[in-house]
């Protein structure tokens, strides 16, 4: 497993990507900084880097970090979205391709706000 930073000037969450393609293309590409956008409980930024659906789905945990092909974005899931249509399960606007997953503490997500400039770093 590849471990990542996510840090904004308030915010330090750390992560573990998986073994997938999508995963290592984006490892490979670290370190790289974006503006953060929200959308209900998820925070996900425009990265350097276009991949193809690998694994494709709309089943995402919260905690789950994600690369959504159509928007070429990297996603955090942290609760609810607009789309969830189940208690606190987040759920993506389009299939995401899962690769990876945040192993500190997810409430610290809450306190990044649209337009926040957001860089991640191999751990």
């Amino acid at each position: 497993m590849k471990r990542i930073i996510l840090k904004t000037s308030k915010v330090t969450v750390e992560g573990e990507l998986n073994n997938s393609q999508t995963a290592l293309k984006i490892y490979e590409k670290l370190p790289f900084e974006a503006k953060v956008n929200t959308w209900g409980d998820e925070v996900y930024f425009g990265i350097p880097l276009h991949c193809l659906p690998e694994d494709a789905t709309l089943d995402v945990e919260i905690g789950d970090i994600a690369y959504w092909p159509e928007g070429s974005c990297l996603c955090v899931f942290f609760g609810r979205t607009p789309a969830s249509t189940d208690n606190n399960k987040p759920k993506p606007a389009s299939q995401v391709n899962i690769v990876g997953k945040i192993t500190t503490d997810i409430s610290l997500l809450k306190n990044i706000k649209a337009g926040d400039k957001i860089t991640v770093l191999k751990g």
